[in-house]
């Protein structure tokens, strides 16, 4: 049944893909928040209490941002709304802003935007990874091709950062168009690194800081200068938050490669692409030195063997790798909770610490 919907739907899509529908799974809603190895208290769902209205306009203004005269990018954007992730990034733009004064026309210019780039780096991420899929759905790249799917990348680029010049939002445009060069260079520094294998630590904190981070930062500062303009002490606080912020986000994504949690979730894949973390990077840096060529030999090699895969993975557990990265993001984290704690008091300001809770333990 959804086979033939999903194909009635989409008669242009990549006919290769539909050989994969035997995977049916992929299409199955998600569980609850609650299932997710968090307290009901800790749900998304209660963190969003004191923007809920906010983010229900957010969505029909993001939307509206996504239309296009051109219909198969009219129907390719609604395929892209329809398997919507958790929100994160919406959600730091509308509490950010709610610490400082009323959520206004602005908040929802930032919202917009950052959802926008967001979606456009997922696209073109895909892309470059050669993932079939995102989200537990097919991606673009997989439905349309990889022609289509970096020019909806585009796209969504070109429209997030059209609407700051549309209400005059050029302080919101600085602070994207300053996450998005920070993506690249991250992105482009992680290739370089992967070919060499030679990452320290403050290589990796710069990366992160820039693939990921970089765009959290974005997602805070431009909330709060939304709704305090002008005041160069929240803008430069609020970046850092959402930095530290992203620094933990990212280091709890690295850790799901390592299996510290039981989800049934596949794992090496950061091995398999020759991509070098934090709890790898420690357990090499405190191995014996041939311990150490021999793991970067498997990950430079023989990453594409489960078998050797697994090897690297029991290594890391068994070297402290694990225990180590999660100390580190439990500093960051503390570091933004520090940040955050010189905001007044208030729901929102209560619900950015549960977010930044939410963030950093949970298991998918």
């Amino acid at each position: 049944m959804i086979t033939c919907l999903f194909l009635n739907l989409y008669p242009d899509i990549n006919l290769g893909v539909k050989k994969l529908f035997s995977k049916a799974k992929l299409f199955l809603p998600r569980p609850p928040q609650s299932f997710l190895g968090l307290p009901h208290a800790m749900s998304l769902d209660t963190i969003k209490l004191p923007i809920a209205a906010e983010l229900d306009t957010f969505e029909l203004r993001f939307r509206a941002a996504m239309k296009s005269n051109v219909p198969l990018l009219d129907k390719i954007t609604w395929y892209i709304v329809q398997r919507k992730g958790k929100q994160v990034r919406p959600m730091l733009v509308l509490l950010s802003a709610r610490l400082f004064g009323p959520i206004n026309e602005p908040t929802y210019t930032a919202a917009s935007m950052v959802e926008l780039l967001h979606t456009a780096t997922l696209v073109h991420d895909d892309v470059v990874d050669d993932a079939n899929e995102r989200r537990g759905f097919f991606s673009i790249n997989a439905l349309w091709k990889n022609k289509i799917a970096v020019l909806v990348g585009d796209f969504l680029l070109s429209q997030g950062l059209l609407l700051s010049v549309k209400s005059q939002q050029f302080v919101m445009l600085e602070l994207v168009s300053r996450a998005v060069k920070e993506m690249a260079e991250g992105e482009l520094m992680q290739m370089e690194k992967a070919r060499r294998l030679d990452i320290k630590e403050e290589v990796y904190f710069e990366i992160i800081r820039q693939k990921t981070a970089s765009l959290i930062a974005a997602a805070c500062c431009a909330g709060a200068v939304s709704t305090a303009p002008g005041d160069d002490e929240i803008r430069q606080r609020m970046w850092l938050f959402g930095e530290k912020t992203g620094m933990a986000f990212q280091i709890r994504d690295d850790l799901f490669d390592f299996g510290d949690d039981d989800v049934g979730k596949p794992l090496g894949i950061d091995i398999k692409e020759k991509k070098m973390t934090l709890p790898l990077i420690y357990a090499l840096n405190h191995a014996e030195r041939s311990e150490r060529r021999r793991i970067i030999n498997i990950v430079k090699n023989e990453s594409h063997k489960s078998e050797k895969v697994d090897e690297v993975i029991q290594f890391v557990r068994q070297s402290g790798g694990l225990d180590y990265a999660r100390e580190a993001m439990y500093k960051y984290r503390q570091e933004a909770f520090d940040l955050l704690d010189a905001a007044p008091e208030s729901p929102a300001r209560q619900s950015l610490r549960d977010l930044l809770v939410f963030v950093t333990e949970r298991r998918r």
